[in-house]
């Protein structure tokens, strides 16, 4: 039975698949207690709504066109920090799971849970509560109970990756660091793609601010 003074969740939902949006808003708006008032394609569009909104709950994918999940997790986190974001995606890897968390999410879903796991996890991070599928928490269990060795910067990179940010961080060009590491300069653009990805860093420039800022290169 509903208890009719409880308050209603609103919810905004974020994510650029119309097909997954409309059957989101469909389910959610069948559940008493919860109410969707918005929905957006993009990242930035979800930031615009939750400022004109002001949602209990953001339901958000992470990848979608411009800033993406995480970023526009962390701008909501920033100014909105009453609203707390919900991670419902296809990406389980630990890169996207431990970003997202960082950026400030409240929980994080895979899209394979069941209705009723994503009508909990609603409610319960509206209560402000963190919750995590049986999967992912796992996971994170196993980040503070096995870290890394303290002191390594940027666990989600792989050791040549991070070896690689050093130089980048240091200003060298791709085919520096490949006769320096003995590597293809196809390879060095892929060790880069793939920092760039893992750290969620728009370009070149932005994967070295964030390096230096954490230390790495001769201009930290």
């Amino acid at each position: 039975m509903t208890d009719a003074t409880a308050p209603v969740i609103r919810v905004v939902i974020a994510d650029d698949h119309r097909i997954v949006l409309d059957g989101l808003a469909a389910l959610l708006d069948s559940i008493d207690g919860i109410e969707v008032v918005g929905e957006a394609t993009s990242g930035e569009a979800a930031v615009t709504l939750v400022r004109s909104l002001q949602p209990d709950v953001v339901l958000m994918d992470i990848e979608m066109p411009g800033i993406g999940g995480v970023e526009a997790t962390r701008r909501i986190r920033a100014s909105h920090s009453a609203t707390a974001v919900l991670m419902l995606t296809m990406y389980g890897e630990d890169e996207f799971v431990f970003s997202a968390l960082r950026a400030g999410a409240r929980g994080y879903l895979l899209k394979g849970a069941r209705q009723d796991d994503v009508i909990r996890t609603i409610n319960a991070v509206a209560r402000g509560d963190a919750v995590f599928g049986a999967d992912i928490a796992g996971r994170v269990l196993t980040a503070f109970t096995d870290p890394r060795p303290a002191g390594v910067t940027f666990p989600q990179l792989t050791d040549r990756e991070r070896e690689v940010l050093v130089l980048v961080a240091d200003g060298w060009p791709n085919h520096r660091i490949a006769h320096r590491l003995g590597l293809s300069a196809k390879t060095v653009a892929n060790h880069v793609s793939s920092i760039l990805a893992k750290l969620h860093a728009p370009d070149r420039a932005a994967a070295i601010l964030q390096a230096r800022r954490a230390g790495l290169g001769e201009a930290s």
